[in-house]
């Protein structure tokens, strides 16, 4: 008599196509979006948990970076960039639109390789979508660069930046940078599971990557011969049509912001199939 056998088998991965298409993407996030402001609340809030001042400290922040910004390169040091704001405030302003252009992604790419590891209560609960995790970080990150923006309107409009229509398009001219974090933070959050080591060479990629973005320098103080190279860098485009957007008398590269939309959104696709290929492995190795 022939005994049954019973074969169990783990359900098939999702085919790779089906994580790589941006309108179910977009569809799943937009279905889980008060999801997503609870987790930037919690991102928000837990930043000043127990502090005296709270959300107020996001205000004194960019408010007091600002002034010695100011004081340090505009009295001090005498800088100058050519763009139509006072003597004294105008290299302060136009470096601080690069620092908050730059913070958003160094924001989130540093703090991507412990995102999943430090949340190992989540990564055990079989039904929590822990894909939506990443939305909290960079959400918190885009609120406060949206205070850092407003203290840098303020100011600019103070010191003789008339306000124009062109502050507008400045949501358009971070979206490669958001797209670009997000991509990146599903990416190496994953990686941090497997790969403890990953904070260290993160943090140092970030610093150097800060030093080649054109934010304490234009792009044309840059030698001919590497200025290809720095154009290459996705953020330069991004920090360049933040200050164009704000500033007038720069010039924006709508060229190269095009193609690091494009080159971003591909970022972002692959950085979330990615997670979701390998998320399945997170509980085995936390």
């Amino acid at each position: 008599m022939d005994i049954p056998v019973v074969v169990v088998r783990s359900p098939a991965l999702p085919g790779l196509a089906r994580y790589l298409d941006p309108v179910a993407l977009v569809r799943h996030l937009w279905r889980h979006r008060e999801f997503i402001g609870q987790l930037t609340r919690r991102e928000i809030e837990g930043r000043y948990r127990s502090s005296l001042l709270g959300l107020t400290w996001s205000f004194i922040n960019p408010i007091v970076l600002l002034l010695v910004y100011t004081f340090v390169f505009g009295v001090v040091f005498r800088q100058r960039w050519g763009v139509h704001a006072d003597g004294l405030g105008e290299y302060g302003l136009v470096l601080f639109a690069g620092l908050i252009s730059f913070g958003v992604f160094s924001e989130c790419v540093n703090r991507a390789p412990g995102l999943i590891v430090g949340t190992p209560n989540y990564v055990k609960r079989v039904v929590f979508p822990l894909e939506l995790l990443p939305l909290g970080v960079i959400g918190s990150a885009l609120f406060h660069a949206a205070v850092s923006l407003s203290v840098l309107l303020v100011a600019a409009a103070a010191t003789g930046v008339p306000p124009r229509p062109a502050w507008l398009l400045i949501p358009f001219a971070l979206a490669p940078v958001v797209l670009l974090s997000l991509g990146l933070l599903w990416m190496l959050s994953s990686l941090g599971v497997f790969l403890r080591d990953l904070s260290y060479g993160v943090t140092l990629a970030v610093q150097v990557l800060f030093f080649v973005t054109p934010i304490f320098y234009p792009l044309d103080a840059i030698p001919e011969r590497f200025r290809v190279i720095a154009r290459l860098n996705p953020l330069t485009s991004v920090v360049v049509a933040v200050r164009s957007a704000i500033f007038p008398g720069l010039e924006p590269m709508w060229t190269d912001l095009a193609v690091s939309l494009g080159a971003s959104s591909v970022v972002m696709l692959v950085g979330y199939a990615w997670f979701m290929r390998t998320r399945r492995a997170f509980g085995d190795v936390i």
